[in-house]
């Protein structure tokens, strides 16, 4: 079975954060929700508490198939304050293991280098920061899969996102079975 850790803190996006670990958890994927922070809950962006299952110091990476990140400005930047979660994005891209983000969070990746020469997207705010990097930045695809990685736009792609992570973890068969079953897109 596959596993995920979705990294959250204190401003990160509720919908980014919660809505791939529901379709994750329906496509019956180990998902853990790891706290960057200091304490199990955050406070998401729109003063959401959420509860983490862990936190980052408590985890072994070596169990996860792919870390994802939500966006919300604000959680953005406490993620990218994380020394260890940076330090194993760039094994997970190394090894070929997967890695995701949505929103302002594709930006973690860029600044690491991890797009440079990459198709990837992001919220539209944040574009010219990632072309900065050296991304190709695919302005109207809602998601992007670029071998192991995988970018999101924004809250309201964080359906097709979470889909897509089903579809990389678990095949198409998986995702489109999911699809259906929810009602989302053409039925």
């Amino acid at each position: 079975m596959a596993k995920v850790a979705v990294f959250i803190a204190d401003g990160s996006e509720e919908v980014e954060a919660i809505t791939p670990v529901d379709l994750l958890r329906r496509a019956k994927v180990d998902v853990d929700v790891v706290s960057v922070m200091d304490t199990l809950e955050i406070t998401a962006s729109r003063n959401v508490k959420i509860t983490a299952d862990k936190l980052i110091g408590d985890i072994d990476f070596d169990e996860y198939d792919l870390l994802m990140l939500p966006g919300g400005v604000k959680g953005t930047n406490n993620l990218n304050a994380c020394e260890e979660l940076k330090k194993q994005l760039v094994k997970f891209s190394d090894q070929g293991k997967g890695i995701a983000a949505i929103c302002a969070a594709p930006t973690v990746f860029a600044g690491l280098g991890l797009l440079s020469g990459k198709d990837s997207t992001c919220n539209p705010g944040f574009w010219k920061e990632l072309r900065a990097n050296g991304a190709n930045v695919i302005e109207d695809s809602k998601v992007v899969v670029n071998g192991n990685i995988i970018t999101s736009q924004a809250m309201g792609t964080s359906v097709d996102f979470g889909l897509e992570l089903v579809g990389y973890l678990c095949g198409d068969e998986e995702k489109e079975s999911l699809r259906k079953n929810i009602r989302f897109g053409d039925i």
